[in-house]
């Protein structure tokens, strides 16, 4: 596949990511525990009925330059004990206000660094969260790592604790290029990793993130780390484009510094991603995951299944309303939105007094549901008939386009490039579409405004 230049000179502008709808510099200040714990007590009569479960882990032993992620130092390990005994009194407290009969589909810890803290803590809360609920057959139970700080005893025990699902943060394999990033390259070959977490449990999944965009990354170089993951053949690959806010972290100034790639530059190392996981048998879904056949994620795309949240893509089988603990984690429910501080001491020191760390959040009201619901079906399934929209909704298409207000002139231009295909009732996206998906989802948000330092751009 090739982009002409045009249409990159065009589309690549600031837009949402659109993993919330609506997005997160909409939630409000002052949201306060009360709120939040009414939301809460509504996604027992809300769908989806499952529970997904979001633990944050702030803490890195390194702050990489690019990072755009809530972190912080583990210094001495000095507030590692005190928060995981936050997380697990947050986790009570909510738990007290959800139906016990709805079961936990997904768990996901993510970061800053999981693996930072000794696997014992993260047993502990797993151990916590199912004391608690009841699963389902098979939950994905996931963890984000750096391989820097992975050993093999480390891996066993993480399998141990019942995590079947391991992202490895590889970002790039040269390490003349992640370096000088601050970042550290993996403490073991990564085939060994991928072994041993398969060994005894062929079916626990492994995802090998990496990022474009980066100072020193060029078309070529970041073909070769393609080629290299590619010879490792994980269940599930992603490319993630350097999101560069530096008005939201300071310390993303040192890659301007440094010299960053240009669009044009980014998007040839996007397309030679594109081209040789296609090649290889990999399955592009989204924005910018790629799957093998087997998965079944695959399986999700090929039904028009697919959804995502905050976390990633996932199946029908493990989406649940999400429930996130943390600094700065935010929960997903049906009816709106919980997003707790950012500041650790702060969150700390709320859960030790017995109330929720709640900082922001907002309400999602029933215009917006329809919304949000039509820009997930576009980001994860590529596709909008509104005859089956409005069915779900128990209105007609008609009313279902006048609630959403359609930017029909945005609309006419994606078709006149190339970006969508449309009829009467339906909306599919090609495969140059699918490059420039969040411009798309935009066309449906009413709300929309350009704005440089609010978003990241869409190349």
């Amino acid at each position: 596949m090739e982009i002409p230049e045009y249409l990159l000179r065009k589309y690549d502008v600031p837009v949402p990511r659109y993993t919330s709808y609506p997005p997160a510099n909409y939630f409000t200040e002052g949201f306060t525990e009360a709120e939040g714990l009414k939301l809460v007590e509504e996604s027992n009569q809300g769908n989806p009925s499952r529970i997904a479960v979001y633990i944050h882990i702030p803490f890195c032993r390194k702050i990489c330059y690019y990072c755009g992620c809530n972190a912080c130092s583990i210094g001495k390990n000095q507030w590692v004990l005190p928060y995981v005994e936050a997380l697990k009194q947050e986790i009570s407290l909510v738990a007290a206000h959800l139906d016990k009969h709805r079961e936990v589909s997904m768990i996901h810890f993510g970061g800053g660094t999981p693996n930072a803290i000794d696997v014992e803590f993260l047993g502990e809360l797993i151990s916590h969260i199912s004391e608690r609920f009841g699963f389902i057959e098979d939950p994905e139970i996931a963890i984000e790592c750096n391989p820097a700080y992975l050993d093999p005893r480390y891996l066993e025990s993480l399998k141990k604790a019942g995590f079947n699902r391991f992202s490895l943060g590889i970002q790039d394999f040269n390490p003349e290029i992640m370096g000088p990033l601050n970042r550290e390259s993996s403490a073991m070959p990564v085939q060994e990793i991928i072994s041993l977490l398969k060994a005894g449990s062929p079916g626990n999944g492994v995802n090998l993130d990496f990022i474009y965009g980066l100072p020193g990354q060029t078309p070529e170089s970041f073909a070769k780390t393609i080629e290299q993951a590619i010879d490792l053949r994980p269940d599930r690959l992603v490319t993630f484009s350097y999101a560069h806010v530096p008005w939201l972290k300071k310390h993303q100034l040192i890659l301007e510094k440094m010299g960053l790639p240009s669009a044009e530059s980014k998007m040839e190392m996007f397309l030679a991603a594109y081209n040789l996981l296609k090649e290889a048998g990999y399955i592009p879904l989204g924005l910018d995951h790629y799957v093998l056949p087997h998965d079944e994620l695959s399986q999700a795309i090929r039904n028009r299944t697919l959804h995502r949240n905050f976390q990633g893509y996932c199946t029908r089988r493990t989406t649940g309303q999400v429930y996130a603990f943390g600094v700065s984690a935010i929960s997903q429910l049906e009816n709106g939105y919980i997003q707790n501080t950012r500041e650790l001491g702060k969150y700390v020191d709320a859960l030790g007094n017995g109330t929720l760390a709640v900082e922001r959040g907002c309400h999602v009201t029933d215009k917006q549901q329809v919304i949000r619901q039509v820009i997930t079906e576009i980001m994860c399934n590529k596709h909008i008939s509104w005859s089956e929209q409005a069915a779900a909704f128990a209105t007609t298409p008609e009313n279902l386009k006048s609630c959403i207000h359609i930017d029909e002139a945005a609309l006419r231009d994606f078709e006149d490039d190339g970006l969508v295909v449309s009829s009467q009732d339906e909306i599919n996206v090609t495969e140059t579409g699918s490059l420039f998906i969040r411009n798309i989802a935009a066309s449906f948000d009413p709300d929309f405004k350009q704005s440089t330092n609010l978003y990241s751009r869409s190349v």
